[in-house]
This record gives C-alpha cells, structure tokens and sequence, in this order.
C-alpha cells in the first residue's frame, strides 16, 4: 500500500518539485497539494493523507498555526520544511512542538544541485515518519518531551492555550533556563 502525501507550500516549483520527486517513488503516491494553510486544513480532512510536507512561511495561514488545526481536528505525521537560518531553527522547534513529526531544510541550491541525495533523504523521511503516524496520537500527547516529564506537561499545555513561546520549545536544549521560572531554585541551592 503507497504511503499517501499532501504537499503544502506557497512556491508553485517547490510544491511542483516535492511532488515530482515523492511521485518518482513507487510506494509514495501524492494524493493533493495546497497553498496556505488553510488549504491544508481542508485538504488533510478530505483526502486523510498518511504525510503532509509542510512549509512554515505561507500567505493566509503560517505552517506552524495549520500543523496545530490539523493536529487537533485529524492528527497527521507532518514533515515541516523550514530555511536554514537562525529564524529557521526557531520556527522548527516551535513546529515541532505544534505536533510535526520531523523537518527537512528548504534549500532550492540542493534540490537542482543534487536531485538523487535529496530524492533519497525525501523519499526516507516519508516513509520514516508514515510508520510514526499509527503512533501519533501518542506522540501527539507526549509533544516531544521525553527529557523532562515533570516540567513539560504543564509547559505544554501553556503552550498550546497560547501562543508559541520559543523559550519553552527546545525543552531538551534549554530546560535549565526554563526551570529556574517554574520550578523554585532555592530547593536545588539548600539541597
């Protein structure tokens, strides 16, 4: 059975070159594209894919706010394309922690450079995070947070009810600047 991808960027190459090469793949069939994310919203409820490429910087609807509607209404295993800058690892780890599985950098120089290597690391990230999406609620739930599981929840759930705040996202890198704020540092200083 083909894995079934929706391929979300605002770039008609992008989302043209994405789907060429996921469709190159005999066990990857792309079931739709979409521009925004609004559009994706729509498109993940009807066509039920098992992957979503998504990118972060769109017209109408952020990638990040989308992966977060979809993961609410029909939670999908989301690869996210992000750039590769400083804007572009913060807005990966707050996609992240949206509920996306994985991401991949958004480089157009390596897509005409050296189509195979990225042809293969596409194509592997599919399938990779296909098998995730039987698990996803779980790891939905969970949010990625496995490195501090008394601190988090409640981070989590702050972070969900509100907006994003890129301080709390990286939790494995930067929990000890985040816990002196919830948790009270005199304990760790007396003990």
């Amino acid at each position: 059975m083909a894995v079934k991808v929706l391929v979300v960027d605002d770039s008609g190459f992008f989302r043209r070159r994405v789907s060429e090469i996921l469709s190159s793949d005999p066990t990857i069939q792309v079931v739709g594209t979409a521009t925004n994310g609004r559009e994706a919203i729509d498109q993940a409820q009807a066509l039920k894919p098992d992957v979503i490429t998504m990118d972060y910087e769109m017209p109408m609807m952020d990638g990040i706010t989308a992966v977060r509607h979809i993961m609410q209404r029909c939670p999908t295993a989301v690869l996210m394309f992000s750039s590769l800058t400083h804007e572009g690892a913060r807005v990966t780890l707050d996609a992240l922690d949206a509920g996306a599985v994985d991401y991949l950098p958004k480089n157009f120089e390596d897509i005409s450079r050296n189509p195979e290597k990225v042809k293969q690391m596409l194509c592997e990230k599919v399938h990779t995070i296909s098998r995730s999406n039987r698990r996803l609620g779980a790891h939905f739930t969970a949010s990625a947070a496995p490195a501090a599981p008394a601190a988090t929840p409640g981070a989590s759930t702050a972070v969900a009810s509100s907006r994003p705040a890129p301080s709390r996202s990286p939790s494995p890198a930067t929990s000890a600047p985040a816990t002196p704020a919830r948790a009270p540092a005199p304990t760790a200083s007396s003990a």
